[in-house]
């Protein structure tokens, strides 16, 4: 019940303050005091690092990097986003992104994809943009059947899997559909296949199934102190084998194969 009644506060916060870039700068401070859920975004962009072969002299773009802190782990990474914040190298839509055609070598993301307005813009842009064999690693909620009864209940965004794939324009970051990968990449994955035949999927991997819901998230909170998270970790990996019962999150791989 404790886990439960700490989960309910997020569930109203004022959405329109999620879209002032005071908030994000918020999030980045939190991000980086909070050590529980700094390592698991450690954790993510080292997913992203080993995505990529060599990764050192690529052209790496990180879209929506908000408050994160991916240069510490990938230096040469591109930073960018559409909120106005400090520390971010580029600011466009991931609608309409500012690069050569056949110009990046992978796109990266982090609870990204489920915010954008309209995801087949995205992914046109996203194909355009991609050198032959480039890479869109993104980590984005997972429809099991442990993350769906969270984020329905306990989470501030929907997550709405009937929704067709496009979003209501609200905000960059207060419009959103958790919901979102799930639809595109497996409920409709015979359309995205159609649609976008150079984009192949590589690899769906749910993941994370308490490390993210223990530390709390962007909350000022965490359920448990820092110094548990290698336990927790280690309680993940043992639980690995029921991840796409229990995973919170999941890492989709795409891979550009044509022109």
């Amino acid at each position: 019940m404790k886990l439960l009644n700490f989960f309910k506060i997020t569930k109203h916060k004022d959405l329109a303050r999620l879209d002032m870039p005071e908030t994000t700068i918020l999030h980045s401070r939190i991000i980086r005091e909070k050590p529980f859920l700094k390592k698991i975004y450690i954790d993510f962009y080292n997913q992203f690092r080993r995505a990529v072969v060599n990764p050192e002299g690529k052209c790496l773009v990180e879209l929506g990097s908000g408050g994160g802190f991916i240069k510490d782990i990938i230096p040469n990474v591109i930073t960018s986003d559409i909120i106005k914040v400090p520390n971010v190298d580029m600011y466009f839509s991931a609608e309409q992104m500012p690069f050569e055609t056949g110009s990046v070598d992978a796109f990266f993301m982090i609870d990204v994809l489920h915010h954008i307005i309209n995801p087949r813009l995205f992914l046109k842009e996203a194909q355009r943009c991609l050198k032959l064999s480039g890479k869109i690693v993104m980590i984005e909620p997972a429809n099991t059947i442990w993350g769906r009864f969270i984020y329905k209940n306990f989470h501030h965004e929907p997550f709405d899997a009937k929704a067709d794939w496009l979003l209501d324009s609200t905000g960059p970051l207060s419009g959103a559909n958790g919901a979102m990968p799930w639809i595109i990449f497996q409920r409709d994955r015979k359309i995205f296949e159609k649609e976008f035949p150079d984009l192949r999927i590589l690899k769906i991997s749910p993941h994370t199934a308490f490390r993210y819901l223990i530390s709390g998230g962007l909350s000022p909170h965490q359920l448990l102190p820092s110094f548990c998270y290698g336990f927790v970790a280690v309680i993940e990996c043992l639980l690995k084998p029921f991840n796409k019962f229990i995973g919170m999150f999941q890492t989709i791989e795409l891979e550009k194969t044509g022109d």
